[in-house]
């Protein structure tokens, strides 16, 4: 485990980009180490690699950038618990990381409708953005776990969440009525119900995400 460990972090550096790792750090996104490697980069250098589970739990313990990506590659999906999703989304602490490991493993769960519903729910605005990020990917990909989402409770929460005072939690929110509404016709109303209350308002902010939510859907004044 740790020469394969040793090797991939020998082929990252190969790949090390130090202006992109220091704006990165510049931008308030932190690690232990950081080879500034570009994700398709990372990609390529997962793909030299057999998908192992013990060997992507390991790379995610390590609090560096290119070997968490990686762990996301390399878990093979019929192999993630439900415990272990649990585990690892209390782990998340940048926008990039939720964004590949919803990408990269969450949406291939079988059981992802089912964290969608839990994470969207809870108290945590780190796990619940994360909810809203995996809503988003499986309604851009029309997964089969769609039908296991609670979708009702879920669009009353993000329209909720569209006024907090957390930048990402709003745009997640915004994300989940927005690909909600790209289902179809009916989901379509169904999210310009939910914000019929901006049509008269004053507030600028409202009224931005009004215009960005009927610009989605192809609606024009």
């Amino acid at each position: 485990m740790e020469t394969i460990i040793r090797s991939i972090r020998s082929d990252l550096r190969l790949s090390m980009n130090g202006v992109t790792a220091a704006s990165m750090r510049e931008k308030g996104v932190h690690y232990r180490m950081n080879f500034g490697v570009d994700l398709m980069r990372i990609r390529e250098t997962a793909d030299r690699y057999t998908p192992d589970a013990l060997l992507a739990e390991e790379l995610w313990k390590e609090d560096v950038r290119e070997l968490k990506i990686i762990a996301t590659l390399l878990y093979p999906a019929d192999r993630f618990t439900r415990e272990a999703a649990d585990r690892w989304v209390d782990a998340i602490n940048n926008q990039e990381i939720r964004e590949q490991v919803c990408r990269n493993l969450f949406q291939q769960l079988l059981f992802a409708g089912v964290l969608v519903n839990d994470w969207g729910g809870s108290e945590e605005e780190r796990v619940r953005t994360t909810g809203y990020w995996l809503y988003a990917r499986l309604c851009i990909t029309r997964a089969t776990s769609l039908e296991e989402v609670e979708s009702d409770l879920l669009l009353s929460r993000a329209a909720g969440d569209l006024k907090s005072g957390s930048m990402l939690l709003r745009q997640a929110s915004l994300n989940v009525l927005k690909y909600h509404g790209r289902l179809s016709e009916g989901n379509r109303d169904e999210v310009l119900d939910r914000v019929a209350g901006f049509y008269d308002s004053a507030d600028p902010f409202e009224r931005e995400i009004l215009d960005q939510l009927r610009f989605e859907f192809g609606l024009t004044d």
